[in-house]
């Protein structure tokens, strides 16, 4: 990194559609801004550039839903993320937003250089058109069945049961989602960028960088295997930016295409130097990503970049796996998800918690699991029991012994030296863990400068030093603060806020990675200032209002998701007085043997007792039956089951959830009434 001078930093710019969520937060947002708070504490030339995505089919789809503007949904949502994000930590230089006008220019202008040079083909395609809506339809704009797995509502990009990818001529039955309209093919034009014409500057750009995660070099590579095509990057839609050409009305820019120049327009919006920070060769660019979006990030926007000529490429893009959420994949549509606002509300000055947990489980090579048992474990048995024990201890006992004021360093107990020798290579170590965006393994070594600590206390028992050496016992109590202040360093990029209470309470006026190891950092006579606990434990009952909660949400999402089944075939009035509809009474009832699912009914139908064999018997119990009136249908031809006869059907519902319900009156009336 020696040979760079600056460094911009991006996170991936997210939908404004929809507030944040912990898969969010650990794919690219808390890993971007501890690797930012780490070039800080190197005072390093770093910016740190994000911002709402408010185009692309997402934003209208939700406006849709809402019954609102699609500037109304982004406008909402830009102000819950930029806030959500500011209350957690996320310490971005400038959080834009791509409906700016400066936006807008920027990306108009990077299209009108590539146009103008040549860069683009003009290509005539069919794409499917709604006649009702009088518009064309975007592939989350069509649904239909699924060709491979056959699950209807499958969108025209992709089936979410089966997750494969698909073009919207693929569906069966196509459906317009506007109007519920077959859609036509119609003939439109659009700009494309042949992706082809680059694959061998691409592929030098991707071997060039051996060092990028597997996880990242492996889909880029197999892509750059299938053989790359043109891609269009202009849409007919009416939100976007528009493309500033002549009669091109109803064309916007692809949001693939506008999206990635935020970065640049944000940055433009942040300093008059923005220049520098992504076109000279001395500067170094890094996208911090999921890993949906590594295809964008390595291959279509150094493509549009190589294109234009005057834009660097990025140097790293460390992208990470997706985080699920109790054994589940997060999913924002089963409000299967734990939102970054309403944790904030549920667990107020608890920040860093968070931080710590989804950095200790991120999932930087693979899919990982976040579950609020785990949460409670990093709370209770890592940052409670480690890090918070050593802290109240040592300000407990500089308290109680030398009423807060740092005693100075005397003839030692003999433990120093292994105490810095313990630490010695922590610095090396982290900063190499840190730099090579391994934040699982740095969180661990930042977290040993507490154990060393905890071990020194246990070990040199000042405590009982003191009663016989008072000078002895300040010398461990001056090691153990000094300790504290490195851990304060080494911590701050990922548990910013407690960071931020231990050098107030150390009365440090400057942060300085250099200063790990430095044990005259906090100087004799400092007077401190107790932070009291830093974190508390947390009992299995707020931990289980939290599993309730994602139990209770998922479950009337799937309620409210639950599709009505289609209406049977048209009957004429005659088939249907051929029924014979009547109240009756039941009587007895009783399982039937080897069956799982059959109640034997007696049904006092006015004239008679009458079997009903009836196939509820997983929902209820012959005791919760008896002494139900109910509707049946009288003249079912009897059929026999299991070897028994059955003289009619008991009218059910089944509720949304799968349970079912007695059809009944809703007041007492004789037997044998008939229904109609």
């Amino acid at each position: 990194m020696s040979e760079f001078s600056r460094t911009t930093v991006t996170a991936a710019l997210i939908y404004a559609n929809g507030p944040i969520h912990i898969g969010h937060l650990a794919g690219c947002y808390l890993p971007a801004d501890i690797y930012v708070r780490y070039l800080r504490l190197k005072k390093q030339d770093v910016i740190f550039v994000s911002g709402t995505d408010e185009h692309g089919v997402p934003i209208t789809i939700k406006a849709q839903k809402e019954g609102k503007t699609p500037q109304e949904v982004v406008d909402y949502y830009y102000a819950n993320i930029k806030s959500s994000f500011e209350d957690f930590g996320i310490s971005f230089d400038i959080y834009g937003r791509t409906s700016d006008p400066a936006h807008h220019k920027m990306s108009q202008d990077f299209f009108l250089h590539l146009y103008q040079e040549g860069k683009f083909i003009e290509e005539v395609t069919e794409q499917y058109y709604d006649e009702a809506a009088d518009q064309f339809l975007a592939d989350r704009y069509i649904t239909g069945e699924c060709p491979k797995c056959h699950q209807p509502g499958a969108y025209g990009d992709q089936c979410e049961k089966c997750g494969s990818s698909l073009s919207p001529t693929e569906l069966i039955n196509p459906k317009s989602s506007l109007s519920g309209a077959s859609p036509i093919l119609k003939e439109t034009k659009n700009w494309f960028l042949p992706l082809d014409q680059w694959q061998d500057s691409l592929e030098k750009y991707v071997n060039s960088h051996p060092e990028w995660k597997p996880n990242v070099s492996g889909q880029v590579k197999s892509w750059l295997q299938d053989g790359l095509r043109p891609r269009a990057m202009t849409r007919d839609l009416n939100w976007g930016v528009p493309i500033p050409l002549p009669d091109t009305e109803g064309k916007v820019l692809y949001v693939w295409f506008d999206a990635p120049i935020g970065y640049i327009s944000m940055t433009s919006q942040l300093t008059a130097d923005w220049e520098k920070y992504w076109k000279a060769k001395d500067s170094r660019i890094v996208h911090f990503i999921g890993k949906d979006n590594i295809v964008f990030h390595c291959l279509i926007f150094p493509a549009m970049c190589m294109a234009h000529g005057e834009f660097q490429l990025a140097d790293q893009v460390p992208a990470n796996e997706f985080m699920n959420l109790e054994g589940d994949k997060i999913s924002t549509s089963r409000n299967w998800a734990v939102w970054l606002h309403e944790y904030l509300q549920d667990f107020p000055g608890k920040q860093d918690v968070l931080r710590y947990a989804l950095t200790a489980s991120s999932p930087e090579t693979k899919d990982a699991d976040f579950t609020w048992a785990d949460f409670q474990t990093k709370n209770n048995s890592e940052l409670v029991a480690i890090l918070g024990n050593f802290v109240n201890r040592a300000f407990v006992l500089m308290d109680k012994n030398f009423e807060g004021i740092v005693p100075p360093k005397a003839a030692g107990t003999g433990l120093e030296e292994d105490v810095k020798q313990a630490l010695a290579d922590i610095p090396a170590k982290l900063e190499a863990a840190l730099a090579n965006y391994k934040f699982r393994d740095a969180l661990v070594l930042a977290m040993e400068i507490a154990r060393i600590g905890n071990k020194y206390l246990a070990d040199a028992e000042p405590w009982k030093i003191i009663k016989e050496d008072r000078e002895k016992a300040g010398t461990v109590l001056n090691y153990a603060v000094q300790l504290v202040a490195h851990a304060s360093v080494a911590l701050e990029p990922f548990i910013p806020f407690t960071a931020a209470k231990l050098r107030t309470a150390l009365g440090m006026q400057e942060l300085d990675w250099n200063s790990i190891g430095d044990f005259e950092l906090i100087p004799a006579g400092q007077k401190l200032v107790n932070p009291g606990l830093l974190f508390e434990k947390l009992e299995d009952d707020v931990i289980q209002a939290q599993v309730d909660k994602l139990t209770q949400t998922k479950a009337a999402m799937e309620l409210a998701s639950k599709q009505v089944n289609p209406i049977k075939e048209t009957i004429d009035f005659d088939a249907f007085t051929k029924m014979d509809l009547r109240v009756g009474h039941i009587t007895a009832a009783e399982k039937v043997e080897k069956s799982k699912k059959l109640l034997k009914l007696a049904v006092n139908d006015g004239q008679k007792e009458r079997t009903i064999l009836s196939g509820i018997a997983e929902h209820f119990e012959p005791s919760d039956v008896i002494g139900r009136q109910v509707c049946f249908l009288a003249n079912l031809a009897p059929r026999k089951i299991m070897g028994q006869e059955s003289e009619g059907m008991i009218l059910m519902a089944e509720d949304a959830d799968g349970s079912l319900a007695f059809m009944q009156p809703s007041k007492d009336i004789w037997n044998g009434a008939s229904i109609s």
